[in-house]
């Protein structure tokens, strides 16, 4: 019999996230190689690509799809907010945006985790959840902005002097190894690593997560929702097994592709002329 499962993604957050994890390691993978060319582990990267001048292009052209992807994404987000009554819709317990009680559970997470506090009770969304996102969010700002002026340099000096291009990379790249270094060591680490994921959280494939699983992690979520009478409205049944594999096959060939571009890049580091 399948597990009981409860609904927590539809399926175009779950597009909008297979969209993002595909550009992601494309963007990564593609910059890594011309950043690393100095090694032959950033040429025979870049020959997946057709090569260093190809990967560029590659680069550019999937970078302008990912600002044309968060620009749709931040639309849609600003759509589902309830403007007649903002304040509940922005700072409710189902919103994505932090607040004072996401410090307050960091804390008391930390504190359990030296053993000094009881564990804190989840809603719906994690203080680490809620970092990851906005983490992103302004994340692709700074990365789509930079890569716009380095995209057309030419363009861009008429806007600004050329040791503007000069910080423009600086910021580009150091803000792109922080976001490599965030999804492929935190991320990957939080929602596929952990003893109770390995080897892979299937929730943001699948839509849907263990009902066992949510009742333990965020049991106030499960508790509004059922005071609400929502909670049998968003039980579904396990993904069939095909599904099942398709989710593992695509998910772990992300995760491990994500960890050779970190540790090919780690280990190379001492090669390359920065």
């Amino acid at each position: 019999m399948n597990n009981l499962r409860i609904r927590r993604f539809t399926p175009l957050q779950r597009l909008f996230h297979f969209l993002l994890i595909l550009s992601f390691l494309i963007q990564a993978a593609t910059g890594l190689c011309r950043m690393y060319v100095e090694t032959a582990w950033g040429q025979r990267l870049g020959r997946l690509f057709g090569g260093y001048d190809a990967a560029l292009e590659v680069h550019k052209i999937v970078g302008i799809l990912m600002i044309v992807g968060f620009i749709f994404h931040a639309a849609f987000m600003l759509m589902r907010v309830n403007w007649k009554h903002w304040k509940e819709s922005l700072f409710g317990p189902d919103s994505i945006v932090p607040g004072t009680k996401d410090a307050a559970q960091f804390f008391q997470h930390l504190g359990w985790f030296l053993g000094m506090r009881r564990a804190p009770e989840f809603d719906r969304w994690g203080y680490w959840e809620k970092f990851d996102y906005w983490a992103v969010f302004w994340g692709m700002v700074i990365i789509g902005v930079t890569g716009l002026l380095l995209a057309y340099p030419i363009a861009s000096s008429r806007l600004m002097p050329g040791w503007g291009l000069n910080v423009a990379f600086w910021i580009h790249r150091i803000e792109a190894l922080l976001a490599i270094g965030h999804v492929f060591i935190i991320h990957f680490f939080i929602a596929h690593l952990r003893w109770r994921n390995f080897p892979m959280d299937r929730t943001m494939f699948e839509g849907s997560a263990d009902l066992h699983a949510v009742h333990h992690e965020r049991p106030l979520w499960i508790a509004r929702l059922d005071a609400d009478g929502r909670l049998g409205g968003l039980q579904v049944p396990e993904a069939v097994p095909i599904e099942k594999g398709i989710y593992y096959v695509f998910g772990l060939t992300a995760v491990a592709f994500g960890l050779y571009l970190l540790i090919g890049a780690i280990v190379n580091a001492p090669r390359i002329t920065w």
